[in-house]
């Protein structure tokens, strides 16, 4: 199965944008994994015209078919190893179909696009800025596999 991460938003910061590349590459050896930044433009735009704007962006790189996966202050919380366990299952999922994992912007996601989503999941119940929760969940994810694998990256 593909699997898409979509960031909305651009980091500034180098140090994070070369970490998560890393965490990116290291992914890419259990699945074929892509990322798609959308860009955004919010100068003297009302939150709700920027959710609005962030979702016709992001649904412009959709498919149908998508298992839609939204990060999301509000979602589920998960372990690493709960996180593993439902990666695993979503990985089972017919051919075809890509595993689509969504990072909105700080104003977070449109009722439309929460209807899409088939899940979504918290990070934590603190708040983390919109740039480390790129690095904080790519490396989840890469944790998640590593856990799926049997491998020594997790320790309990």
């Amino acid at each position: 199965m593909n699997t898409l991460l979509i960031l909305t938003g651009e980091t500034d910061r180098k140090e994070l944008r070369t970490l998560v590349a890393d965490y990116v590459g290291r992914i890419k050896h259990y699945t074929p994994f892509s990322v798609a930044e959308i860009k955004t433009h919010n100068e003297g735009l009302s939150q709700a015209e920027i959710c609005r704007r962030e979702a016709k962006e992001i649904e412009g790189r959709l498919k149908d078919g998508d298992y839609i996966i939204l990060l999301d202050e509000h979602g589920k919380e998960f372990t690493s190893r709960e996180l593993a366990a439902e990666l695993q299952k979503w990985l089972l999922y017919p051919r075809g179909r890509r595993l689509v994992f969504i990072i909105g912007g700080p104003y977070g996601f449109t009722d439309e696009l929460k209807q899409k989503a088939a899940m979504q999941i918290s990070l934590s119940r603190m708040t983390f800025s919109h740039q480390m929760v790129r690095l904080i969940f790519t490396e989840q994810l890469y944790r998640a596999f590593t856990i799926i694998r049997g491998e020594h990256y997790h320790h309990e």
